[in-house]
């Protein structure tokens, strides 16, 4: 859940810091006050993109930071490791943006610096935005078919089916390049060979790659390696090198280790230095003695280097271009050698995998047609609370002639407002009204499956009132004891039932207009006042003495 808000340098904006409870919190305020503020706010931190203009004007930079806690954070601590970003500590989600006017913008996560792509990836999984036009939606095919899936739990399904869909269509397409692909003549089947021969005459790993390298560098720069070497073994050897001079510091050793008996582990020391100035003057012989190529060698090592460097920069410039090149190249080969034969072995698996595609298909339309009466009647049920007393709702599964991503079947959404009236495509008869209450239907049906724990409603009630803005806080009111809800509203009979409220102002008496942010649910003076400015004039007895029942009855 959202624990607390942090806001700085907004559009009109100055500062504000918000502590917010589990429940139900109504965002409230005159149109055009501001409220947009606040989700513009959430919208920032779910990674939604933004420019210098949402700076408030003479501010240096726009900030927002938000703290989110998770009572069981193993599924978001699971994707910020795969994000390479810090853990919660003790369940806590620290999330801040900062968008300067001057400088380059800035995303952290828990401390951690985060990329504007991996907010949105945590967005995802803490907030879920459903605004004016969600109920528009409700007319697209695919959503009906989404908020279906959604209510059958059909989603393990749907992945099932379509990992046998991509495999099918990935065999068409193979099958349709292979079809199209012109005819090789002999000289160039001929003429690929000699390519192929030529990568398999390397051996195309990294660690022989690197010696090969490794060795064309030591042959290349042979002279002045062997000279190298052996100045450093005849300075350790030669007459005047430092294992004669250690000879001789050894002798004085002995000769005090005679004297004095303690001093018998520094003669060792010095004996074992000895040693080991022995062995690293051989070492440096022997790598000398390497690096002495004769013709046959340096000619051979020259050619396979020779034709390393062509195939790196014909086929990209490093071992795994070229290694995709080499494969490219033997399919190419096989396939010539017969194409009829590889295009019937495709055939064969194209209609074996069409045919577990559609069984996929089959199982997935049954769950459907399951959901979709199960839906359909609750639905119904939550309509009917929203002023269609004789309303009728029906799901209809639609099967297809050709598969597709989604399946072999679509849904439509059939709804009759009045009674007497065949129901209809929701896009032919219901008004923007009708739409909303349909929408917020299925979204209180649909709440409990929603695994996101903050979800934000922005005038999802707009084209509602009287007793059905009644309705409506009570179904925010029932979605706020499964998820945290932010509601902004302008109905008072909503605002009544939420559990926190916030109220947005905009001042305009000064050399510039400002906006606050302010918690009131501790007042209830001023609750009762601010929903009689809803109902119409917070002066007015009657908007006062409504507005006190509407408070009691919503507690």
């Amino acid at each position: 859940m959202l624990q607390s808000l942090r806001i700085r340098n907004l559009a009109l904006l100055e500062e504000v810091a918000l502590d917010f409870e589990a429940g139900f919190t109504a965002v409230t305020g005159e149109t055009g006050a501001g409220k947009s503020i606040l989700l513009g706010a959430l919208s920032l931190l779910a990674g939604e993109r933004a420019d210098k203009t949402i700076i408030r004007q003479g501010a240096a930079a726009c900030e927002v930071e938000a703290s989110l806690y998770f009572a069981a954070p193993k599924t978001m601590d699971a994707l910020l490791g795969e994000l390479d970003l810090p853990p919660c500590e003790e369940g806590v989600l620290i999330l801040k943006r900062s968008v300067p006017r001057d400088k380059a913008p800035k995303i952290t996560v828990n401390g951690g610096l985060a990329t504007l792509a991996a907010l949105q990836r945590l967005g995802e999984h803490w907030i879920d935005f459903h605004g004016p036009s969600e109920p528009r939606r409700l007319l697209k095919e695919s959503c009906q078919l989404e908020l279906l899936d959604l209510y059958g739990r059909a989603g393990e399904a749907l992945a099932g089916y379509r990992e046998k869909y991509t495999a099918w269509r990935k065999l068409q397409a193979e099958r349709e390049r292979l079809s199209g692909e012109a005819r090789l003549t002999p000289d160039q089947i001929e003429f690929l060979r000699h390519q192929l021969a030529r990568m398999d005459s390397l051996e195309l790993t990294e660690e022989a790659v690197g010696a090969l390298e490794r060795d064309f560098s030591r042959m290349n720069r042979a002279q002045e390696l062997t000279g190298l070497t052996q100045t450093l073994a005849g300075g350790l050897t030669g007459d005047d090198g430092v294992q004669s001079r250690v000879a001789q510091l050894l002798r004085d050793a002995r000769a005090l280790e005679n004297i004095d008996a303690a001093s018998r582990p520094l003669a060792a020391r010095l004996e074992a230095a000895a040693i080991e100035l022995n062995d690293l003057a051989a070492e440096f012989a022997a790598l000398g003695e390497e690096l002495q190529f004769d013709p046959e060698q340096a000619e051979s090592l020259t050619a396979r280097m020779n034709t390393w460097l062509e195939l790196k920069r014909r086929h990209g410039g490093d071992l795994t271009a070229v290694l995709t090149a080499r494969e490219e190249l033997r399919r190419r080969l096989e396939t010539q050698g017969d194409v009829e034969g590889a295009l019937l072995r495709l055939d064969r698996q194209i209609v074996e995998t069409e045919r577990a595609a559609r069984n996929e298909a089959a199982a997935l339309r049954g769950l459907r047609e399951k959901a979709a009466k199960q839906l359909a009647r609750v639905a119904a049920a939550s309509i009917a609370q929203l002023g269609f007393k004789k309303a009728e709702f029906q799901i209809r599964v639609v099967p297809l002639t050709e598969i597709s991503p989604t399946g072999d079947c679509g849904c439509e959404f059939l709804f009759s407002p009045n009674v007497g009236e065949p129901p209809l495509p929701l896009g032919r008869i219901a008004s923007s009204g009708e739409l909303a209450r349909v929408m917020l239907a299925l979204k209180t049906v649909l709440a409990d499956l929603d695994g996101v724990p903050l979800l934000v409603f922005d005038e999802v009630d707009a084209n509602v009132g009287g007793e059905i803005g009644r309705v409506v806080g009570e179904k925010m009111a029932g979605i706020a004891q499964t998820h945290q809800v932010l509601c902004v509203t302008h109905l008072p009979q909503v605002a009544a039932r939420a559990t926190c409220h916030l109220v947005v102002s905009k001042d305009q008496e000064g050399a510039r207009a400002a906006v606050t942010i302010e918690p009131i649910q501790a007042s209830r003076k001023a609750r009762v006042s601010e929903l009689a400015r809803m109902l119409g004039d917070r002066t007015a007895k009657s908007a006062l003495a409504h507005a006190d029942e509407l408070l009691g009855k919503g507690r």
